[in-house]
């Protein structure tokens, strides 16, 4: 299976949050599975530690990379392929990062690990 993890997801992960469920957990570490995280999600994190309303340990920058190569997470890059997907969307979500990865979820094939309503009502494959 190839996994897209949004934003929540990897944070929960590489702190250990017990909020990550063990399917979503297992999903991850399982090296059957290619697992990837989306340039959006550094986006998103940068966006919302400037003001301080998402703490980390280290600058979100450099830290996020770290702990995705640590975990042997992909990068996925989002190009002009990923945007011509967006104008298909329907309005369900607003959240224009969530909207990139669901983007790039129909774009690659790829199943999002969630735990989103408003990503679940896209027709893309989910893990929550």
């Amino acid at each position: 299976m190839k996994l897209l993890l949004d934003t929540h997801i990897f944070l929960w992960f590489i702190s250990g949050d017990d909020r990550l469920s063990k399917t979503a957990r297992d999903a991850i570490e399982d090296i059957e599975n290619e697992v990837f995280l989306s340039a959006a999600s550094i986006w998103e994190t940068v966006v919302k530690h400037q003001p301080g309303k998402l703490p980390l340990p280290a600058a979100p920058a450099d830290y996020l990379p770290q702990k995705r190569i640590i975990h042997q997470i992909a990068a996925l890059p989002i190009d002009e392929a990923t945007i011509a997907f967006l104008p298909q969307l329907p309005a369900l979500h607003r959240d224009p990062f969530d909207r990139i990865l669901i983007c790039q979820a129909l774009q690659h094939g790829l199943t999002i690990v969630t735990v989103d309503a408003a990503v679940k009502q896209y027709s893309v494959a989910v893990l929550d």
